[in-house]
């Protein structure tokens, strides 16, 4: 299992005390592996600290209004990929059962393409499996990475952290759109930005984009024997 994905699984979950007394459990795991080159370390060790010290009530109601609350970074991958599309029930099969076959099963609450699930399943996975599964959505990573800066929020370097790992240029042109977001306040309005048409691609991106990203899941599948049955915390 790599550690690095555990920790960034946890890093992008929603903070509890739990995860900010694990600070140093965190940075040691970090440490043991190595995977990260010293300035996307750097920049996820401010994180870390960031949530380790931080008031509670605070970090939540942040985690929230970005997270929750805000169309263009929510951390389910298929919403920037399908949106409300008949297309991503399908996906959402799909990698449910990829899960499965390689021993990671989701209770009935959790949903197969947030991010930290995805990054808990390939924690499980040899290194270099885990690298190519994770460069399958990276416009979409990169595209969040770029909105997390434009709003100076730390949870920025979990995203150049996942681009380090994958192998991933740090100027990959996006290719997911980004809409206006609602006031986070506005519950109203709010209610009206989900209820609109999915988000898509841009015009000059190729209309093969989401069925790559689907296909290389389907083609990744394969019985894991002596799998886990579930992903130890």
């Amino acid at each position: 299992m790599e550690k690095t994905f555990k920790v960034l699984s946890a890093l992008l979950s929603y903070p509890d005390e739990a995860l900010q007394k694990a600070a140093p459990e965190l940075r040691t795991a970090l440490d043991a592996e190595g995977l990260l080159p010293p300035e996307s370390r750097r920049v996820l060790d401010a994180l870390i600290e960031d949530i380790a010290t931080g008031d509670l009530y605070d970090l939540q109601e942040r985690y929230v209004e970005l997270f929750d609350r805000t169309r263009s970074l929510s951390l389910h991958l298929f919403e920037h990929v399908y949106g409300e599309s008949r297309d991503r029930g399908q996906a959402m099969i799909d990698l449910k059962s990829l899960y499965e076959q390689n021993g990671l099963y989701l209770s009935a609450s959790e949903l197969p393409d947030y991010l930290p699930v995805f990054l808990e399943f390939l924690a499980t996975r040899p290194l270099e499996e885990a690298r190519a599964q994770l460069s399958q959505p990276a416009h979409v990573l990169t595209a969040l990475a770029e909105r997390l800066h434009k709003r100076e929020t730390p949870y920025e370097a979990a995203f150049q952290a996942l681009a380090a790992i994958a192998g991933l240029a740090p100027d990959v042109p996006g290719v997911v759109v980004e809409g206006d977001d609602a006031d986070p306040n506005d519950f109203a309005a709010l209610d009206a930005q989900w209820e609109e048409e999915a988000v898509t691609f841009g015009p000059g991106a190729t209309p093969s984009c989401k069925d790559r990203i689907v296909s290389q899941i389907r083609a990744g599948r394969r019985p894991a024997a002596d799998a886990p049955k579930g992903v130890a915390p």
